[in-house]
Order: structure tokens, then sequence, then C-alpha cells
């Protein structure tokens, strides 16, 4: 997928674990570590939202995209 989910890094930068941050914003920790694996096909925004105020950040602090090459 060309949309790489870079919430680890944020976690880091932020120096919040995931179990704190899914506790904060209401997901389960299993649920959040799927979505830093980028193992789901959609995140709701109001779980972006909560996970953007959470580490005081933008989406596109959390998402990046990476167009495929084309021939």
């Amino acid at each position: 997928m060309p949309i790489e989910i870079k919430l680890d890094v944020m976690l880091a930068t932020r120096k919040v674990k995931s179990k704190d941050l899914a506790q904060i914003i209401g997901i389960t920790e299993q649920n959040l570590s799927l979505l830093k694996q980028g193992k789901v096909k959609g995140i709701r925004l109001g779980t972006l939202e909560a996970i953007c105020c959470a580490l005081n950040c933008q989406p596109g602090d959390l998402l990046h995209y990476q167009a495929e090459p084309t021939d």
C-alpha cells in the first residue's frame, strides 16, 4: 500500500507508550498495534482526531503517501 503509517515514530518522538495512547483514545492495544503495523484497511476520522489530539500533531505527521513508480 502506498500509504505508510508513521505512528511508531510519533510515539517515540512524544515519548508516549502504545499502551498509554490506546487507553487515552479508547481503543484496544491490539487495534493500535495493527494500526502501527499498517495492517488495517482504514481508520475512522474520529480515531485519527483522537490520536492527533493526544499526541499534539497533524494527520500528515502520521501518514505518508509514497507514490508508486510508473513505467
